[in-house]
């Protein structure tokens, strides 16, 4: 299967949540960049908030695309601890510096001092535009812990199925429209057209989406 983009992967993830979370009463959390069209879609479904998380990636320093830690923004990283051991300690902080800069960067530049939607008690559900090692998903997920939603729900298009066990442990709950056991070994190959987003086009999507919410 192949999605024809990241609209269309969404529109396909929010029917999927529906026959199991409509009405209820949640908050819809996305990860920029590629995952904020899909979060759109979701949140428009499930008449719900939209909000963002931004943990970040922490790249291989010989394959940047190949996470080995990810962290929040609060600077809590989750790491593999078998390619931690192999990289130097000092690249390793500096680069959790870096990243959680940009998280606040990304924050401030997208909601600028937007008041986060409060979730305590409430079903939050973390959106992405597909999975591969899991950790930045999973740094989410601790992320979110903090804020003591009532339920923890991750939904993605595309997870390979050994991540997907991971995420059960960690989530109430795993909604995917593909759980793979023999993953292609990066998300856009499973999308027929997949292109970076820049911040202006997220600028752009996360107003559409306030003034959904301002005008019913």
């Amino acid at each position: 299967m192949l999605f024809r983009n990241r609209v269309d992967a969404g529109k396909r993830l929010a029917t999927l949540l529906a026959e199991k979370y409509a009405g209820g009463d949640g908050v819809v959390y996305t990860l920029p960049r590629g995952g904020v069209p899909l979060g759109l879609e979701v949140a428009h479904a499930l008449d719900m908030p939209l909000d963002l998380i931004i943990p970040r990636k922490i790249g291989h320093p010989g394959n940047p695309e190949y996470a080995i830690c990810a962290v929040t923004e609060q600077g809590e990283t989750l790491c593999d601890e078998r390619e931690q051991a192999l990289v130097d300690k000092d690249w390793l902080a500096h680069r959790v510096r870096a990243e959680v800069a940009e998280a606040k960067r990304r924050r401030q530049c997208y909601l600028a001092d937007r008041t986060p939607v409060p979730v305590k008690g409430k079903l939050a559900i973390v959106v992405d535009d597909g999975i591969a090692t899991g950790l930045t998903i999973r740094a989410a997920i601790r992320d979110l812990k903090s804020r003591r939603p009532g339920r923890i729900v991750v939904a993605i298009p595309v997870v390979p199925a050994d991540t997907a066990a991971v995420l059960h442990t960690e989530a109430d709950d795993v909604v995917a429209i593909l759980v793979e056991p023999f993953y292609r070994g990066s998300v856009g190959s499973y999308y027929l057209d997949f292109p970076q987003l820049s911040d202006e086009e997220v600028i752009a999507l996360l107003a559409e989406q306030q003034n959904r919410d301002d005008h019913g």
